[in-house]
């Protein structure tokens, strides 16, 4: 197998088991640092398997499945955490802990992957809310949010520990087309700065809007659609 380091994702003939019969075979694609790819294909067809086979969530069948470096196919549980570290997750209903504050989220996230510096954690927190256009709602409670808030707040946590990888499981699914566009134009800026983008969705004038390289799975496979920039 011929690896190149720069690869942020290499998917070499993967196979995945979703459901009690169902399978995705000898999957194949690879993304470079600061590539954008949307994952398509329809309700059920195995899009959100593959983004939870990357950071661990289902396992490799079979095939070879590496991750900034990191080839995961039988990685231990301890070093779970550290690969997840690396990987930003935005999702389709936000997941947000509905008891705590904006802030409160944050440093909970931040907490949890070690950071001690009470200051940086602050400035930290921030930083993120300030990229978000967010930071006059740290005190509010995800309840108090609008939709487009909730999720401006949840790519905050995604991208608090400089993530290279983003994973993002229909981020503009619940969000009416004009804050769709909001939440895209956000997803692209943060994709500008060096983030590798990896999205499934099925929203097709998102596609349509800011085309990307797209990648469909149908029937049980997976095929480059287009290859834009």
């Amino acid at each position: 197998m011929n690896l190149m380091k720069s690869e942020i994702i290499i998917y070499e003939k993967v196979s995945l088991k979703i459901g009690e019969n169902n399978f995705l075979e000898n999957l194949s694609f690879s993304l470079l640092p600061g590539e954008f790819s949307y994952l398509i294909g329809k309700t059920g067809s195995g899009k959100s398997s593959i983004l939870r086979s990357i950071y661990c969530d289902v396992p490799i069948q079979s095939g070879n499945c590496i991750i900034d470096g990191v080839c995961i196919n039988n990685i231990k549980k301890s070093k779970v955490p550290l690969l997840r570290r690396k990987i930003g997750i935005i999702f389709q209903d936000f997941k947000l802990l509905s008891d705590r504050t904006v802030f409160k989220n944050l440093e909970f996230v931040l907490k949890a992957t070690e950071w001690n510096d009470k200051s940086k954690i602050n400035e930290r927190i921030d930083e993120v809310l300030d990229q978000v256009k967010m930071n006059d709602f740290k005190n509010r409670f995800p309840y108090q949010l609008s939709g487009g808030e909730q999720q401006r707040i949840s790519i905050a946590r995604a991208i608090l520990n400089n993530p290279n990888l983003i994973l993002a499981d229909e981020p503009t699914g619940n969000l009416d087309p004009a804050t769709s566009n909001e939440i895209m134009e956000l997803i692209l800026d943060i994709n500008s700065k060096g983030s590798t983008i990896l999205m499934a969705t099925h929203d097709y004038n998102v596609i349509s809007t800011y085309p990307k390289k797209t990648l469909r799975v149908e029937n049980g496979k997976l095929f480059e659609l287009s290859k834009k920039t």
